[in-house]
């Protein structure tokens, strides 16, 4: 042993006396020739920096710390299991007679070939904690990363698992709630909710979450603009835009303000790999913040119901309905009996207003109808046939079963201008004068009366039509009863029956 120690310090010594030759040698320049050969030295700064810059660069750097560290203790991730069902076949189920002689009973076995097997598929995405209530605490995520689990488990930034369990979920704005209970909640913290409607183009953010699994990271950029349309992904709200990177993991988790507040919860990146490419859009947190409480107490969100079908419109339609140049939304069809029409609203108005609030688009008209609580009154002013009206309609709540009610919806169909373009495609001369037909539905009034997509409705009531202004004008429930059509379809006209109107 003795023997071995002194060995061992010996090396040691060695070790120190070579070390402190190295060390020696750091600090020299040797030349061979005309040919330097630095060696790096830590006794001097790297590089040179102006130390009123250096403050500058060091408050922000302090300022990232402090955010991230009051703030990573309410993201947490979430981990999940789904079972989903998958339809598997037998290939050789009654092989070879089956092939050879036929089966008499391959009706009956059809569903034995095609029976489902159900598997479980694990996910996992982020979250951010925005209340407690006694031992319970919740957490809101997306709804595309806990809206169909069969198991959560909410991970927190301490290394504490905990099972969750889904409060409420909701498609149309991709957002969830899962709560779960702790017996120390009271040390769970809890993220500060700010202002989305304040956030400008240009404003600092952090994104936080699990991206790939990485949990507790952060990523830093700008708004890169507000107001991005959700439509692409059938999302009825606008998102804010940003540049902090966001991968697949970053759902649900928050992006932060630099007051270490959330605005947004991050939802979907534009990308052609599916990695970050610096196209990322968070939910705006002004427009969930009543759903959470929605949740929690109804276990669903309550949307308003005004009762219409909106679509875009180009120029050539506009100019045809006598408002080109207007902002506003275009109610193309109508819901009997709906809110909107007990309110004299009627298929072909443009609105422009609602609440005294400018109408921009018609995402902006649907997210605003949607928080109007119900059995409230809403006043909508609309552009019909050139004049402005102001109407009053009592909102009622949305549900399903309303809402696609299609045997409901007036008239059934969307009805386009006579364009050159439409003309040469259905292959109509200029005589032919009045609105295309399209986007029939099934069950709807303009389907029990025979209407098909492609058909030129060039009556209404034995009205002639030439434009959509005269269309839409003489489908006023108001004066009608009943109305049919004179419909042209492959150079013939035909009127169709009558449809009443309860």
């Amino acid at each position: 042993m003795k023997k071995i120690t002194k060995g061992l310090l010996a090396g040691g010594a060695a070790c120190a006396f070579a070390f402190a030759a190295l060390s020696l040698s750091c600090t020299r320049v040797q030349v061979q020739g005309s040919a330097a050969t630095a060696f790096a030295d830590t006794s001097k700064p790297a590089v040179s920096i102006p130390a009123e810059s250096l403050k500058v660069i060091e408050a922000l750097q302090s300022s990232f710390r402090s955010i991230s560290s009051g703030v990573l203790p309410s993201v947490v991730e979430i981990d999940v299991t789904e079972k989903k069902e998958v339809q598997t076949m037998n290939p050789f189920e009654g092989w070879p007679f089956d092939f050879f002689f036929g089966n008499p009973n391959a009706e009956r076995d059809s569903d034995s070939k095609n029976r489902k097997r159900e598997y479980e598929q694990k996910g996992l995405g982020s979250g951010v904690i925005v209340k407690r209530t006694g031992d319970t605490v919740y957490v809101l995520t997306n709804n595309h990363v806990a809206g169909k689990a069969t198991n959560i488990t909410v991970k927190l930034n301490d290394g504490q698992e905990f099972d969750g369990k889904l409060v409420g979920a909701d498609e149309r704005q991709d957002i969830a709630l899962v709560s779960f209970d702790a017996k120390d909640a009271e040390n769970v913290v809890v993220a500060n909710l700010g202002d989305s409607d304040k956030v400008q183009t240009g404003d600092i953010c952090l994104a936080m979450g699990a991206p790939l699994g990485y949990r507790q990271s952060v990523t830093q950029g700008i708004v890169s603009a507000t107001g991005r349309s959700g439509d692409q992904i059938g999302n009825m709200n606008d998102f804010i835009q940003t540049d902090a990177a966001i991968n697949q993991g970053n759902s649900g988790g928050p992006l932060v303000n630099i007051y270490g507040e959330v605005i947004g919860i991050n939802t979907w990146i534009a990308s052609g790999s599916g990695g970050s490419v610096g196209l990322g859009f968070a939910l705006p947190i002004n427009s969930v913040k009543k759903a959470i409480d929605d949740f929690i107490s109804k276990g669903k969100i309550t949307y308003g119901w005004l009762g219409i079908s909106l679509v875009d419109v180009t120029d050539d339609y506009k100019k045809e309905l006598g408002v080109k140049g207007q902002k506003g939304a275009f109610a193309s069809q109508v819901f009997i009996n709906s809110p909107a029409a007990k309110g004299g609203m009627q298929a072909g108005d443009y609105i422009i207003q609602i609440n005294g609030k400018n109408v921009n688009s018609q995402s902006e008209l649907i997210r605003e109808v949607a928080y109007l609580p119900a059995d409230k009154n809403a006043e909508f002013v609309v552009l019909r046939g050139g004049s402005k009206l102001t109407l009053t309609v009592k909102i009622e709540e949305r549900t399903d079963a309303v809402s696609n009610d299609n045997a409901k919806l007036w008239p059934g169909f969307i009805a386009s201008p006579l364009t050159e373009k439409l003309r040469e495609s259905l292959k109509l001369d200029n005589k032919v004068k009045g609105v295309a037909v399209s986007n029939v539905l099934e069950k709807s009034p303009a389907a029990a009366l025979r209407i098909q997509n492609g058909d030129i409705i060039t009556a209404v009531n034995d009205k002639k039509v030439t434009n959509l202004k005269e269309f839409y004008e003489a489908l006023d429930l108001t004066r009608n009863k009943e109305i049919w059509f004179d419909v042209y379809n492959d150079g013939h006209t035909i009127s169709t029956g009558k449809y009443k109107l309860n």
